[in-house]
C-alpha cells in the first residue's frame, strides 16, 4: 500500500482524520482536503511528511477540480479518492424546509458526484484508480425519522456508487467503485449537523473513528465493492427489508 497517492475529502476530524492517519502510518502519500485550513494542518503534523494540505469546499465543483489539479501537480498522480465529506440533519420529515434538502444534497451527494466525475479522466486515462464513497447504514435502513434527509441523501449516494460502476466498468475494468456504510461512529458528527444534535461520542452501541478507519483502509487494498464496517449489519438490512412485505 505505501506507493499509493490516496485523496481523502472531510480529512479535517472525524473518520476522514483517522484515515489519513493510519495510511500515513504505512507510508502512504495522503492529500487531506477540508474546509479549515487550521485543523487540516494540525492532521497533517501528525500524518508527517507523507501529508499535503490542499483548503477546498467539496460542495464547490470549482474547488473539487483544484484540488486534483493540485494533487497532481504536486504527486504526479492518485491511486484512490475517498469521498468522506458529509453532513448530517436534525429535523423530522414532516417539518423539512427546501433549504433543508437543498443542504443534504448538496453536502452529502453532489460533493461526492463532483469528485467521481473530476477525478475520473484520470483515472481513465491511466487505465485504474478507486473511488472509495462513505454512506451510512442510514443509507440501507431508513430508521431514523429525525435523520430524513440524510438519509435520503445516502439512499441517492448509494444508487450512484453502483450506477457508475455499472456505467466505467464496461469500458474500463481497472477502476473500482467501492461502498463503505458505518453505522453510529464517535465523532463530533451529531454535534455538527444542520440544526444540531445528540453527541456521537456518548451514544451506545457505537464504533471509534479508528475503527471505521481500519475498514477503510482494508478497502484500499482489497478493492471490495461493498463494505460495512460492524459484524452483522448485512444481515440486519436483508431483515429489515424481509419484515416490509412479499411478492403479490
Amino acid at each position: 500500500m505505501g506507493s499509493k497517492v490516496v485523496v481523502v475529502t472531510g480529512a479535517s476530524s472525524g473518520i476522514g482524520a483517522a484515515l489519513a492517519e493510519l495510511l500515513a502510518r504505512r507510508q502512504v502519500s495522503v492529500v487531506l482536503v477540508a474546509r479549515r485550513e487550521d485543523a487540516l494542518s494540525a492532521v497533517a503534523a501528525r500524518c508527517g511528511p507523507t501529508a499535503h494540505v490542499i483548503v477546498g469546499d467539496m460542495t464547490r465543483r470549482d474547488d473539487v477540480r483544484r484540488v486534483v489539479a493540485e494533487s497532481l501537480a504536486a504527486l504526479g498522480r492518485i491511486d484512490v479518492w475517498v469521498n468522506n465529506a458529509g453532513q448530517g440533519i436534525s429535523r423530522m420529515p414532516s417539518e423539512l424546509t427546501d433549504d433543508d434538502v437543498d443542504a443534504m444534497i448538496s453536502a452529502n451527494v453532489k460533493s461526492a458526484l463532483y469528485g467521481m466525475q473530476e477525478i475520473l479522466p484520470h483515472f481513465k486515462e491511466r487505465g485504474a484508480g478507486q473511488i472509495i464513497n462513505v454512506s451510512s447504514m442510514l443509507g440501507r435502513i431508513p430508521f431514523t425519522p429525525a435523520r430524513s434527509a440524510y438519509t435520503g441523501a445516502k439512499h441517492f449516494l448509494n444508487a450512484l456508487t453502483a450506477l457508475f460502476r455499472t456505467e466505467v466498468q464496461q469500458t474500463h475494468p481497472g477502476i473500482e467503485f467501492s461502498l463503505v456504510s458505518p453505522g453510529m461512529v464517535r465523532t463530533e458528527f451529531g454535534l455538527n449537523a444542520r440544526h444540531g444534535g445528540l453527541d456521537s461520542r456518548q451514544m451506545p452501541d457505537s464504533q471509534s473513528a479508528e475503527e471505521v478507519a481500519a475498514v477503510i483502509a482494508r478497502v484500499v487494498e482489497s478493492g471490495q465493492p461493498d463494505v460495512y464496517t460492524r459484524a452483522g449489519s448485512q444481515a440486519r438490512v436483508a431483515a429489515y427489508y424481509a419484515t416490509l412485505g412479499a411478492d403479490p
